[in-house]
């Protein structure tokens, strides 16, 4: 029997190679996202280039109860998550003080909330099995503050936090928990971000495929925190945590200031 992933944000971008890259495996996927429209055609295609079974579920996971939502949908269908995929997230740049109060929350609705609503049903019910995967999608934003990004550094330093203890919990459960932590990758996140013309942007990035294999081979071998670039890793671990804290600060805001 073929393993089923469940994976958010599965519209465009990371989300639709992790689906693509799972389907070429000869997996089933449950399909999620806001747009019905993409998620169908995406449906399309993985079924008739892999031969395998895809279901579209099509919901805001950042509304009010949309998690919620996703579980009940996918439990009345009676379909098995062996693998969940949390990827939708969203970032927004800015001075906190100055941004949409409501787009904040939401963006924590989303990267956080959603993502812990998913972990601790479909978590739970792997640890009941005995077996199962979880990865989830946070960012090399996690391991720094983030002037002019505060709220989406924050929501993915806690990612890191809360993908790690997680792991420890359910580890000797079967079920084991991956953190992939980006550094930029080439999607729509810059243009909703209003990020395009910032440094962090100019530099290029990584293509959403590479990043997405990345993070799902880490997964598979049951990796705890895994980063798509070996320079990022090095930065990360070795030069970071030595550099002077107010140095880091102005480095970060410069990056991403337009």
């Amino acid at each position: 029997m073929s393993e089923t992933a469940l994976i958010t944000g599965a519209s465009s971008g990371l989300g639709k190679e992790f689906a693509r890259y799972h389907a070429s495996k000869g997996g089933d996927v449950i399909l999620t996202a806001r747009r019905e429209v993409e998620l169908n055609e995406l449906k399309a295609e993985l079924e008739t280039a892999n031969n395998i079974t895809a279901h579209v579920i099509a919901l805001d996971l950042g509304a009010d109860g949309g998690a919620d939502a996703l579980c009940k949908a996918v439990d009345e269908a009676q379909l098995q998550v062996d693998i969940l995929i949390n990827n939708a997230g969203f970032g927004g740049q800015g001075a906190h003080v100055e941004r949409d109060l409501v787009a904040e929350q939401a963006m924590i609705d989303l990267n956080v909330k959603s993502l812990v609503t998913l972990t601790h049903h479909f978590g739970g019910k792997m640890a009941q099995r005995g077996m199962g995967r979880i990865l989830n999608v946070g960012s090399t934003a996690g391991f720094m503050p983030g002037p002019m990004q505060a709220i989406y550094f924050a929501t993915k330093a806690f990612v890191n936090s809360f993908s790690q203890a997680v792991d420890q919990e359910l580890r000797s459960k079967g079920v084991t928990c991956t953190v992939l932590a980006p550094g930029y990758v080439k999607t729509e996140f810059a243009q909703v971000a209003n990020l395009e013309g910032t440094d962090l942007v100019k530099g290029g990035g990584a293509t959403a495929a590479s990043a997405a294999q990345c993070g799902y081979d880490a997964m598979m071998k049951g990796r705890l925190v895994v980063i798509n670039e070996r320079m990022l890793t090095f930065m990360m671990n070795w030069v970071l945590p030595l550099l002077p804290r107010r140095m880091m600060l102005k480095m970060v805001q410069k990056m991403q200031t337009r």
